[in-house]
């Protein structure tokens, strides 16, 4: 049960991310609401429709733009000018282009870590855009290897560690989403480790029976990882 590999996902896990899907979500209600009922839960419209095209559409900035733009022609029933669909588009490739802000102690843990074990970035979302925010970061000359996947579920993580040849009860992932880095890992017979965001899309939350190792920082994985061998 030695640890060999630690699989880090790269949202909110390595770099803030959320806030910026939060932000712009509240932007685009102060888009909508002149032509929309004053009543009308545009936050949960935009949702519904974010979680409608996960399949077709996957994770990530630029699916999130497409569906600003479909949920916004859904509730103004066709009449959104052609101006703010325009904004909306725009407001995507800011998203595309913001900085890359690590989470504190992220540079220092990542470079420790990577004397005493082989880490995995394993993160959702656009190919291009995520493959720039770690060459961006910094981090990914620490990198033994890169999963950017489609979904993070039992059979892709099997997928992956069966790519890298990687044993499941030598294999840890850490990261900050319940549904995508914790459960699936376990149900494959790996470790997981939660360090919890102070934000959480609905779509990553998940129960649990709470026995699941949890730390308050990435600052802390280290002596986690010392302590299972």
């Amino acid at each position: 049960m030695v640890i060999e590999w630690v699989g880090l996902d790269a949202d909110d896990t390595l770099w803030h991310s959320e806030g910026v899907f939060q932000d712009t979500q509240a932007w685009f209600c102060e888009q909508l609401e002149p032509y929309c009922d004053p009543d009308l839960n545009l936050v949960a419209r935009l949702d519904d429709v974010e979680r409608r095209n996960i399949a077709l559409l996957g994770y990530g900035v630029k699916a999130f733009t497409l569906s600003m733009v479909e949920a916004a022609v859904e509730v103004t029933d066709g009449r959104v000018p052609s101006r703010v669909l325009a904004s909306l588009v725009e407001r995507g490739k800011e998203m595309l282009c913001h900085p890359v802000d690590l989470l504190d102690g992220v540079p220092e843990v990542v470079a420790e870590l990577a004397g005493r074990y082989r880490l995995a970035v394993i993160t959702k979302g656009d190919l291009v855009h995520q493959e720039r925010k770690l060459q961006i970061s910094g981090l990914l000359a620490h990198m033994d290897a890169v999963e950017i996947v489609n979904e993070k579920d039992p059979p892709t993580y099997r997928r992956v560690l069966a790519r890298h040849g990687i044993a499941s009860e030598h294999f840890v992932m850490v990261g900050n989403a319940m549904r995508s880095d914790v459960l699936p890992v376990l149900a494959i017979g790996a470790r997981a480790v939660h360090i919890p965001y102070a934000l959480t899309w609905g779509h990553e939350l998940a129960e649990h029976d709470g026995d699941v190792p949890t730390l308050a920082s990435i600052r802390e994985l280290p002596a986690w990882l010392a302590a299972q061998s």
